[in-house]
């Protein structure tokens, strides 16, 4: 287990310390990991180097994590606290799960002492956030509240009856009822947040994040503007009016075949569409004046949309399909008119799209409260690994570690040349290096990433 912790990095759902000192920020940090993502914290690890330098005594501190977590946390939450012994050295693993709270600290109250992660910290809630965490308690979505400041006059009705149409789906109002563009309020029926997100006429005064800014740059940088746009429309049209504007602005290279040639984008055009579609589905709407933002530049697009991933959502865990929607109207309304094909696929398309062109996969980040994908727009050249390279990543593959000493016989190289050549590995990400510390004759290597804890 020791081994697949220390191969990654701290993050969003991993933290090491040193010891248990001091308490209160062990419990900051469960309480943002089970408010989060859920986590892990492994105690007897320097959180700088990952030297493993152990817990003198175990029993004790597991004892006073246990009282800490139960007297310090509200609502009551129990993490596993686990003792685990590695090369004569104790550690103590907890492992958070996610749950619903909104969890806080107690000796800092129900609304100061609400904690998320972000990256490898942990942050306040702060408003927003707050009033997210408080939706997933009762099971309630943002877009689905209904708007008291418009009536049905300001939904654009026959925009949005257009749209419906285009794919052969009637809006009725039973169809309105049913996405919930329509809630009930007492004895009256008025548009939800939703509906005036996507066909309201006054949606830019309302909720200011929800228009997309776009702009294309000269070079690599943000110094100099070459084209920008502001778009404010019906959220389905805005999709389309914002591929437009990307597409406006990179290449098309020509394919000759055997018979005709054919135009060929410098970025495949299901992989934009998917990452803006995922920026609309997905902004955080509650965020005001924070809007979907799509930057072109030489070599990239980077495009950013307000709002982490849902509560309860890894990066790990999207990329492999698994969905929870932020917007649950907006999300309705999109598969409805076939903008969406399938619940959870859209970051694994995306990825598809972009390798299947011979470019690099897209990377996606949590940016402060912001998600961003950037698609990059540089070809891949297959770089020719060393042939002790790809004999070492096969046996980790199947080992899961080794040493610098098993390393210089899997080459038949002597101990000094073994270790250069697995530190260079470390150095290009490719491994990492679990030990107690630099000096640590026994260190070992891992594959970067791990495959265990």
């Amino acid at each position: 287990m020791i081994e697949g912790f220390l191969a990654r990095d701290e993050g969003k759902t991993l933290e090491f310390k040193e010891n248990c000192r001091p308490l209160e920020r062990i419990v900051r940090t469960a309480v943002a990991f089970a408010n989060t993502a859920g986590g892990t914290i492994v105690i007897g690890v320097k959180d700088k180097t990952k030297a493993v330098v152990g817990i003198a005594d175990p029993l004790v501190d597991e004892e006073r994590l246990a009282n800490a977590f139960a007297d310090g946390i509200r609502p009551l939450l129990v993490p596993d606290v686990q003792i685990h012994a590695w090369r004569k050295r104790q550690r103590i693993v907890v492992i958070v799960s996610h749950a619903v709270g909104p969890f806080y600290v107690r000796s800092e109250g129900a609304e100061s002492g609400v904690y998320v992660r972000l990256g490898s910290t942990n942050r306040p809630a702060g408003p927003e956030l707050l009033a997210e965490l408080q939706r997933l308690a009762r099971n309630t979505f943002f877009d689905e509240e209904p708007c008291s400041e418009t009536s049905s006059d300001d939904i654009d009705v026959r925009a949005a009856s257009e749209l419906f149409a285009g794919v052969s789906r009637p809006l009725t109002p039973p169809k309105q009822r049913s996405l919930g563009l329509v809630v009930g309020q007492g004895a009256r029926e008025l548009p939800s947040i939703g509906a005036v997100l996507l066909f309201g006429k006054t949606r830019g005064r309302l909720f200011p994040s929800a228009t997309i800014r776009c702009a294309r740059f000269l070079g690599k940088d943000t110094a100099k503007f070459l084209d920008q746009t502001e778009i404010d429309e019906h959220l389905p049209k805005a999709v389309e009016s914002a591929v437009a504007f990307i597409e406006r602005h990179t290449r098309q290279g020509i394919e000759i075949g055997r018979v005709r040639r054919r135009d060929v984008p410098e970025y495949p055009v299901e992989a934009v569409r998917e990452a803006v579609i995922n920026a609309v589905v997905h902004a955080d709407y509650s965020i005001g004046g924070a809007g979907t933002k799509i930057a072109v530049f030489d070599d990239r697009i980077e495009i950013t949309n307000p709002g982490l991933l849902p509560f309860g959502l890894t990066l790990e865990a999207a990329l492999a399909g698994v969905s929870r929607l932020r917007n649950r109207v907006i999300g309705r309304t999109f598969r409805e008119l076939g903008l969406i094909e399938q619940w959870g696929s859209g970051l694994g398309r995306i990825t598809a799209a972009c390798v299947n062109a011979g470019l690099p996969a897209p990377r996606f980040e949590e940016l402060g409260a912001n998600f961003r994908v950037t698609l990059s727009g540089e070809r891949v050249t297959a770089p020719t690994q060393p042939e002790w390279q790809s004999d070492l990543l096969a046996y980790l593959a199947k080992e899961d570690r080794i040493t610098t000493q098993r390393a210089a016989g899997l080459w038949n190289t002597s101990a000094r040349t073994a270790r250069n050549r697995l530190l260079a590995m470390v150095k290009d990400g490719l491994v990492a290096e679990v030990g107690r510390g630099p000096t640590d004759p026994y260190r070992m290597y891992v594959l970067k990433g791990g495959r265990n804890g």
